[in-house]
């Protein structure tokens, strides 16, 4: 049987980042900015979960995203698809 914490802390601090920039996003001046910062935070947020560094996971992301041909490339490109021993070697 696994142990279970008693608290959601893990939770709460892996949302935190995106939620002290909420008060930020109240004063955009266009949807399309508002959706563009929510996906990158939310892609930020899902490498850290993956166990990615965020600033080497994006620059990863940003020189082999413009190779990538086809949905399955692009897909290959989430954080959950790759781990950081295939960063490193790039």
């Amino acid at each position: 049987m696994a142990d279970l914490e008693i608290d959601n802390n893990g939770a709460e601090n892996a949302i935190r980042p995106f939620v002290l920039g909420r008060k930020n996003w109240l004063f955009s001046t266009s949807v399309k900015g508002v959706e563009s910062s929510a996906n990158l935070h939310s892609l930020i947020e899902t490498a850290k979960a993956n166990g990615l560094e965020p600033y080497t996971y994006l620059r990863y992301v940003f020189t082999e995203l413009p190779k990538a041909e086809t949905v399955e490339a692009i897909e290959a490109l989430l954080p959950t698809n790759i781990d950081m021993d295939q960063i490193r070697s790039s």
